[in-house]
């Protein structure tokens, strides 16, 4: 039962990723906003980019790995067929 649960939790294709890469570029947005209103000025619009930032770094580190578990797969699927 866990198990199922669980595989509710992994990305398996790209399809996937963009969604949840566009669902955190929402939240940092929204969140970017409410630093420049609470902080104008420069400070304000360094959070903003700060948060956007985070999302570019954690989108390429998502489709980075997410191609790597791809390949991996393959090369297990290889070597299963050698032996």
């Amino acid at each position: 039962m866990l198990r199922k649960l669980g595989r509710l939790f992994v990305i398996k294709t790209r399809f996937e990723a963009f969604l949840i890469i566009y669902a955190l570029a929402l939240g940092s947005s929204a969140r970017g906003m409410i630093y420049l209103q609470d902080y104008p000025g420069f400070g304000g619009k360094l959070l903003f980019l700060a948060t956007t930032g985070a999302v570019f770094l954690a989108g390429a580190k998502i489709l980075d790995c997410l191609r790597l578990e791809q390949e991996v797969a393959m090369l297990r699927t290889q070597q299963d067929m050698r032996d």
